[in-house]
């Protein structure tokens, strides 16, 4: 038997758990989860990683959110309706919804929070909706208190997917939340939890708003009725993966958003229950093409010949994830077998473009770090395979602040990264794809893949969109500026007494529709 086959063994048996039996919703208790880090801000998309964007979702919402099965639903819209050709989209707000400091929400508020977000210069969604990367919202009117609208400049394939788009929080808050100079300074949502407390490093306390009306829809991801169950939600801070794990056995916490496949087993053994989704987020390695010596595609080539994508997979998820190069995960009406065409794994093809392409031994640096395991495991697999393939290869361990500051700046040769969900492959190549003058994150600045993801992001031809996808992974393999691993399945864990938790291929953790046993 293989080691592959093994691995794969192993993590069906470990998620061959007991299902609980179906109870009645209780109200009130306490539900505790982790998380890894502290989030960066309670301003919504500004200041953003993706802790903090599952905290500002259970306190905010949007008009739309997505659903389970990864289509658009309904959040603080009722309904909505496409007028115009695709250019004209008018939102019915739902009725009841209030802020948390019990002021009615307004069109008018929905209006002006949009204004106050496109006009901060700090927002990086901004480019999303200004035309510069495909969709150009012309206007937003409110003209009742219950109806907003959004005039686009031409139809875009793309407009509820960004604006249910978690990354960018396009959110209602109260003006109340900003001071008399437009700043940002307290959390004023319409979520079914408000904020009590923030202490850094430790906590964020939220509580049950008691006087919440959900959407009529049926609950589902971020969409419908996010009925909250419990009276008080607390998000924990704990950095080590191992006593993050030893606080759920204990019962201190009752969620653990995110686990390492090779906790699974020891997990089930000791009571706890251990949930998986397909997943969205993706592990990948940034190659800055701007490097004097990464700039040679050579040297990509041999980098992308050198690595075995699938054994990085397996030694990270036990067999649980399959190796994907693309920017199209699995679970996507998109995807099929062509996004799995790479260069393939071949040390020695990798030596002869090395020698081909005149290198010389020159160092090349990972970044990582040791927040996020799943980083730092793939950095130190990756580490060895370049270095067996003739690269001096070697591990830059930071801090996650530093290398995501790194990151954002472009200031790196390699790095070990993971993109948090995107619900659409246009989504995941707008993260990738973009002039590195303007945008230093951008991985791939070549002019052809910019003008074909403009095109992917404003046509409504869904069979065209998905031929742009081919293509767009065809010039990936060819020019190697980024290289995908695997999208990682979702692993979560809950304790005995929790009930009703659903994981969901965004890999957020879903507060609502949420309670404990006796």
């Amino acid at each position: 038997m293989t080691k592959r086959v093994l691995l794969a063994a192993a993590a069906a048996a470990a998620l061959a758990l007991p299902v609980a039996a179906q109870e009645a919703p209780r109200k009130g208790g306490t539900l505790t989860m982790v998380l890894n880090a502290d989030i960066r801000s309670l301003e919504p998309g500004i200041n953003r990683d993706g802790n903090t964007d599952s905290v500002a979702h259970m306190i905010y919402e949007g008009l739309v959110g997505y659903r389970a099965d990864l289509s658009v639903g309904p959040q603080l819209a009722r309904s909505w309706t496409v007028e115009d050709d695709g250019r004209t989209y008018r939102f019915t707000l739902r009725d009841g919804a209030k802020f948390h400091n019990g002021a009615p929400v307004t069109a008018a508020d929905v209006k002006a929070s949009w204004d106050r977000q496109i006009a901060n210069k700090a927002w990086p969604c901004a480019r999303f909706f200004n035309g510069s990367s495909g969709i150009k919202v012309e206007g937003v009117e409110a003209p009742d208190a219950a109806t907003v609208v959004y005039r686009l400049e031409k139809a875009s394939a793309l407009f509820l997917k960004q604006l249910a788009n978690f990354q960018c929080a396009v959110v209602a808050i109260h003006p109340s939340a900003f001071d008399a100079e437009g700043k940002w300074k307290e959390a004023i949502g319409t979520g079914p939890f408000k904020l009590k407390e923030w202490r850094r490093g430790e906590f964020i306390a939220m509580e049950r708003v008691a006087d919440y009306v959900p959407n009529p829809e049926p609950a589902s991801g971020y969409a419908g009725a996010r009925v909250a169950h419990v009276d008080n939600l607390v998000v924990r801070i704990i950095p080590d993966g191992s006593a993050a794990e030893a606080a759920l056995v204990s019962g201190a916490v009752d969620i653990l958003p995110d686990i390492d496949a090779h906790r699974m087993e020891g997990l089930k053994q000791k009571g706890m229950t251990v949930l998986t989704s397909p997943g969205l987020a993706w592990s990948a390695l940034l190659i800055q093409t701007r490097d004097p010596v990464l700039s040679n595609v050579k040297i990509r080539q041999a980098i992308a010949h050198a690595l075995d994508l699938q054994e990085i997979a397996d030694v990270r998820t036990l067999g649980l994830s399959k190796a994907n190069p693309s920017s199209v995960a699995d679970p996507t009406p998109y995807f099929d077998k062509s996004f799995l065409q790479w260069p393939a794994y071949d040390p020695k093809k990798a030596q002869a473009l090395l020698k081909e392409a005149g290198y010389k031994g020159e160092p090349i640096r990972i970044q990582t770090n040791k927040r996020y395991s799943g980083m730092y495991d793939n950095s130190v697999v990756m580490q060895a395979m370049l270095t067996a393939a003739g690269f001096k290869a070697e591990l830059e361990v930071l801090e996650w602040a530093t290398q995501l500051d790194n990151y954002l700046k472009g200031n790196f040769q390699l790095q070990s990264f993971g993109y948090s969900a995107r619900f659409d492959p246009g989504l995941m190549y707008s993260a990738v794809i973009g002039d590195k003058d303007k945008l230093k994150w951008a991985q791939w600045e070549d002019p052809a893949a910019i003008k074909l993801l403009a095109e992917a992001n404003t046509t409504l031809d869904e069979a065209r969109r998905k031929a742009i996808f081919v293509q767009l992974h065809r010039m990936a393999a060819e020019q190697v500026p980024i290289i995908g691993i695997f999208f990682e399945t979702g692993l979560e864990a809950t304790g005995p007494k929790v009930r009703g938790y659903k994981p969901w291929p965004a890999g957020k953790p879903l507060p609502w529709g949420v309670w404990k046993a006796g």
